[in-house]
This record gives structure tokens, C-alpha cells and sequence, in this order.
């Protein structure tokens, strides 16, 4: 063999061995580890699997061996796919991936790369995924191939070899040596993935089965229509739900500020306007992103954390908050879904008689990051299509609010009401705005962008209550999760803040026993529910009795 063969079968090995002790030994939450901790911990380790696999591969015959090793090559690559996807899903949401609930969420990632960055990005993008899947892939499978001749061929120093790796891994598995939290060196994360993968089956079977026994458990099914909500005959009801709206907002120290100066200066407004506000917390089954699982919890009163148990909900007749007001036949029931931008059958679950979406709100103005419709401009086209109609009886919505989704740049400003006409003046506003690009180079940039997000949409909604509220208003707003890691960290709650603002004292009587805060801002002694709690606490509060369980 010449030289220059030698060197490149040797580096050719070499870089076999490290494609595999990466996707062997790199943690899937590699993206939360404590901040400064350098990046050698997550590599340092001793792999079982290798040691295992190698082993066999040892002893069986050339053709055999051949076979074996192809078929755990391409595993391997299969699970570091999956490996690759629970490291975004711990940076994104703060869990890892399902391989039985999740794929779903895949359609509404590109949904999301499309309308955020669009057609270019999106090529961009899947070009990316495909050309990621198929490197890895067939890496995987070359890698392990390779590595089965070389031991082959150099069997005395392989026996050696693995019997030592071996005494080692089940020393330092022993010792529990680890350089970093929740990192040992004794590493068999990979046979852990594999063993929540196959166990994910079973798991998601009893999680249907034990929600078919939550969905079909309601006190309020059966409740006849004149028994329902009879303390708001007569209220405007409306449910305005904020995007990324969660506890850090209010407490984090790194991102509260703006918020805080926000809240209090919005519940004086209220005050002066003859409003009161009172605030708790929440716990939402997600963090990060899913909102339909937030809302659908919050609407139903059933614990949805994935798209197995949503689909479930949405596909039968559990009765929503917005369904019970349409089904007493005293509300016109409306949501405003700004977010939503292709068919949604959902909307007649919750009991909607109108759906106004992205391509119904009027709006002909630019797209602010992923929102479509700045939140001003949602609550224009609400008051001036049902809130302010001359003569209309009681009303009932929900508005979900988009401008504080990520990725939060560029933003849109408050304006006079008067002046929002089709939207088209925020043509000026999105081209003087930071790009998302630009913000997302920086994490203390994104938290700004955030938490101003959080701001512009607060304002919004206290500056819609003094300005267009009336004396039958009833508001409860709330967030449907906490935003992503790189804003809020590894360790921040679920927790969302929650208020109900009303111009009637009765109306605060009913829920005084909640023991909420005063004003918009929840004290951090505030007391926090389940979010799957709120519809049987709200319907009870405001029903005949008005007391809650």
C-alpha cells in the first residue's frame, strides 16, 4: 500500500470512529447545560454501545459481519436523526420529541418557516433537513462498516482494546463520574434513546386511553342551557389570549422591567377608566410553542400536552368556555384567530357562529415577523366588525394575540385607532424595525425583543379597554406558555399570568374567593392552577350558585 493510501485509509478511519463517538456520546440536551459550562464535558465520555456493538461485530463471520453492520448503521443513523430533532425540541420547547405524537408539529414547522422567512428560506431550509437526514444516514452506515474491517483486521489489539474500554466504563459508571450536571462519563445515551423510543408506543396508547376517561369525566355535559353562566347574562365575554405571555414576563429579573412598568401603568389607566383588574397564574401543559394545546386546555378543561390527546378534543363534543356561552343561545359567539392562516375546522368545536382569520381581518399592511396581523390592528377590525355594530346584542370571543410570537422582530408600534385604516401604514413602521436576523445574533437582544413584544401587546389591549370598553365588559386575559429557553432559560416554570378586568364590582364578587391579586400584575404569592382548572372554576363561579369547586 503506498503512503499516500495508507494516510487516507487511516484518516478515512478516523473519521469514521469520530462521526459514530459523536452521535453516541453528544447529550440531546446538550442545549441545557449551565451557561459558561465549556463543551469538552459533553464529549468526554465512554460509550457502551460502541463497546457492545464492536464486540459482536468481532465475532461473527465476514458476510455476517457485513450484514450486522449495515443494519446497525443505518440504526445508528435513524437515532441520530432522532438524537438531532430532540436536541431542537429541548431548545425550543423544553422536552424532546415524541416519535409516536410529534410528527404533526413538523407540518406546522414549516407553516412557521414559511410565513417567517418565506419561499427562500423555506427551500433553504428543507434543503438543509434533507441534505442533514441523508448525510447522516449514509455516514452512519459507511462509519460502522468501516469500523468493522478495521477491528477485524486488527483483532489482538481490538480484543485489548474493548476489554479495557469495558473495565472502564464499569468503573466510572461505579464511581458516577460526570464533568457536568447530568453528563456521565459512563455514557449509554444512546440505549436510553432507543429505550424511550420503543417504549413511546406503549405510552401513547395508555395516554389515549387514560384520556378517553378524562374527556368523557364532565360535570357541565349534561348542564341544560339555562343553568349555564347565567352571572353574565347581559356581559360582553371576552377571552384574549397572548401569545408567549408567561411568568418570566412578570418576574424575571433579565426581562420584567419593561413588562412590570407596563402592567402598572395599564392598571392605573384601567382605574381612571373605571376598570378593575385581578391576577393569578396558570400552568400551561407546553412551553416554548404548541399554543393550540394551550388554548384547548384552557377552553375544555382537560389536560392536553400533545397532538394525539388535541386531536382527540377537538374531534368529539366536550363543551368548551366559548361553546357554553353559544349553547345557552344569549351570546353571539366569535373568534378572531389571526394566526391562523389556511382551513380550520376547529373553530365550529369551539362553538364560533364567525371565524375571522388572517385572510378575513382586512389587514393589507406588512408581516411583522411570523404574526400576520399586528394585535392593534386585530382588536380595529373586532370593534369595528361586532363590538361597536349599533344594536347588537351580547357578545362573546376569543382573540388570540400574535404580535409577541417569535421570533418577535420585526415590531409594530401603537397608533392612534383612527389612523389604522387597512393597515397599510405600517409599511413605514416594519421597514424602520429591526430584522429578526439581526436580533437573533445576540440572546440579550432576543430577550429586549421579547419582552417590548410582551409591551406593545399590553398596551394594545389596556389602550382597546379605555378606549372602546363599556360597563358590561368582561375580560380575561391570558398566556398560553412560557416563550422559548434562549429567553427564559432551562429552568423556568410553566406558569402563564391570568386576569379578569370588568367594569361591574359583581363580576369581582363572584370570583373573590380566587384569591387573586389586585391590578394586572399577579403577585408572585399569587395563587396558580392547572390551566385545565380554569373552565370548571369560571362556569361554577358564574353559574346559579356561584361558587367554585
Amino acid at each position: 500500500m503506498s503512503r499516500l493510501r495508507r494516510i487516507t485509509a487511516r484518516a478515512a478511519t478516523a473519521l469514521a470512529a469520530l462521526l459514530v463517538f459523536l452521535a453516541l456520546v453528544v447529550p440531546d440536551q446538550v442545549t441545557r447545560m449551565p451557561p459558561g459550562t465549556p463543551w469538552w464535558p459533553a464529549v468526554v465520555r465512554v460509550p457502551i454501545e460502541a463497546i457492545a456493538v464492536l464486540t459482536v461485530l468481532l465475532v461473527l463471520p465476514r458476510r455476517a459481519r457485513t450484514v450486522t453492520a449495515t443494519v446497525l448503521g443505518a440504526l445508528l443513523g435513524v437515532l441520530t436523526v432522532l438524537k438531532i430533532i430532540d436536541i431542537g425540541f429541548f431548545a425550543v420547547l423544553s422536552r424532546a420529541f415524541d416519535p409516536v405524537l410529534d410528527w404533526p408539529l413538523f407540518a406546522d414547522g414549516y407553516r412557521f418557516v414559511r410565513d417567517s422567512s418565506g419561499p427562500g428560506g423555506l427551500i433553504g431550509a428543507l434543503a438543509g433537513v434533507i441534505v442533514l437526514a441523508v448525510g447522516v444516514l449514509a455516514g452512519s452506515v459507511l462509519a460502522v462498516r468501516r469500523l468493522a474491517t478495521v477491528t477485524a483486521r486488527h483483532r489482538t489489539a481490538a480484543r485489548a482494546g474493548l476489554a479495557s474500554a469495558a473495565v472502564a466504563w464499569l468503573l466510572l459508571a461505579l464511581a458516577g463520574t460526570s464533568f457536568a450536571p447530568g453528563v456521565h462519563v459512563a455514557s449509554d445515551s444512546m440505549a436510553t434513546l432507543t429505550r424511550d423510543s420503543v417504549l413511546s408506543v406503549p405510552a401513547a396508547l395508555r395516554d389515549r386511553r387514560e384520556f378517553d376517561r378524562e374527556v368523557d369525566d364532565d360535570a357541565y355535559q349534561t348542564t341544560p342551557p339555562t343553568s349555564l353562566l347565567t352571572a353574565l347574562r347581559g356581559k360582553d365575554v371576552v377571552f384574549a389570549v397572548v401569545e408567549s405571555y408567561g411568568r418570566s414576563a412578570v418576574q424575571d429579573p433579565t426581562l420584567s422591567g419593561p413588562v412590570t412598568t407596563a402592567l402598572s401603568a395599564g392598571t392605573k389607566s384601567l382605574t381612571a377608566a373605571g376598570f378593575t383588574a385581578r391576577s393569578g397564574f396558570l400552568t400551561s401543559p407546553t412551553a416554548g410553542g404548541g399554543s393550540w394545546l394551550a388554548h384547548s386546555t384552557f377552553q375544555s378543561g382537560v389536560w392536553i400536552d400533545n397532538e394525539q390527546r388535541y386531536r382527540g378534543l377537538v374531534s368529539g363534543d366536550r363543551l368548551t368556555l366559548t361553546g357554553a356561552l353559544a349553547k345557552t343561545g344569549a351570546w353571539r359567539t366569535v373568534g378572531v384567530e389571526p394566526g391562523v392562516t389556511y382551513a380550520w375546522p376547529e373553530g365550529s368545536f369551539y362553538g364560533y357562529q364567525q371565524v375571522y382569520d388572517s385572510h378575513t381581518l382586512g389587514y393589507a399592511g406588512p408581516v411583522f415577523g411570523w404574526a400576520p396581523v399586528p394585535d392593534q390592528f386585530t382588536l380595529k377590525t373586532f370593534t369595528d366588525r361586532e363590538y361597536a355594530v349599533p344594536g347588537r346584542g351580547p357578545l362573546a370571543a376569543e382573540i388570540t394575540f400574535v404580535s409577541s410570537h417569535t421570533p418577535w422582530a420585526p415590531q409594530p408600534v401603537l397608533e392612534d385607532w383612527n389612523k389604522l385604516g387597512d393597515g397599510s401604514l405600517y409599511t413605514q413602521q416594519h421597514a424602520a424595525g429591526r430584522s429578526a436576523t439581526d436580533v437573533w445574533k445576540d440572546p440579550a437582544q432576543v430577550r429586549e425583543a421579547y419582552s417590548q413584544s410582551i409591551v406593545y401587546t399590553l398596551d394594545s389591549l389596556v389602550s382597546w379597554v379605555t378606549t372602546y370598553g363599556n360597563d358590561n365588559l368582561v375580560l380575561v386575559v391570558y398566556g398560553d406558555h412560557q416563550p422559548a429557553p434562549i429567553v427564559v432559560g432551562d429552568n423556568a416554570s410553566r406558569d402563564v399570568p391570568v386576569s379578569i378586568i370588568t367594569h361591574d364590582q359583581s363580576v369581582l364578587d363572584r370570583v373573590a374567593g380566587w384569591g387573586w391579586t389586585d391590578g394586572l400584575q399577579p403577585a408572585p404569592a399569587a395563587p396558580v392552577w392547572p390551566m385545565n382548572d380554569f373552565r370548571d372554576k369560571f362556569l361554577t363561579a358564574f353559574g346559579p350558585t356561584g361558587t367554585h369547586r
